[in-house]
């Protein structure tokens, strides 16, 4: 399965994102909104701490999200910009007309696993 595959489904969904901080603590947020961009994840940082921290120790991330009695896992490792390209793309999205973004969180897709 490919990014692609549940493009429309992801970017409609709420979404879980877990990051483990350095002692080993798996740390999960809610996310609104998620873009696929370039088959990789694009989420936005508004307000977002120790998610950062968490993804600048350890960038491994796993995301989950369902509609209906059916749901994905999306493993990949991610990175966060606070300038550039990525940054730009996520202050242009209609969904954060209302805000002022802090950074991009790009996710490379590793793996995709169908739940339920």
């Amino acid at each position: 399965m490919e990014i692609k595959d549940i493009k429309d489904k992801l970017e409609k969904a709420i979404i879980a994102v877990a990051t483990v901080n350095s002692n080993n603590t798996p740390h999960n947020t809610p996310i609104m909104y998620a873009k696929v961009k370039d088959d990789k994840v694009v989420i936005t940082n508004n307000y977002m701490k120790t998610t950062i921290d968490n993804i600048k120790n350890n960038p491994q991330v796993s995301l989950v999200f369902w509609e209906g009695e059916k749901g994905w896992r999306i493993d990949g490792k991610a990175e966060h910009y606070d300038s550039g390209e990525w940054f730009d793309f996520v202050k242009s999205l209609d969904e954060n007309k209302e805000f002022s973004p802090r950074g991009a969180i790009i996710i490379e897709v590793n793996e995709i696993k169908e739940l339920g």
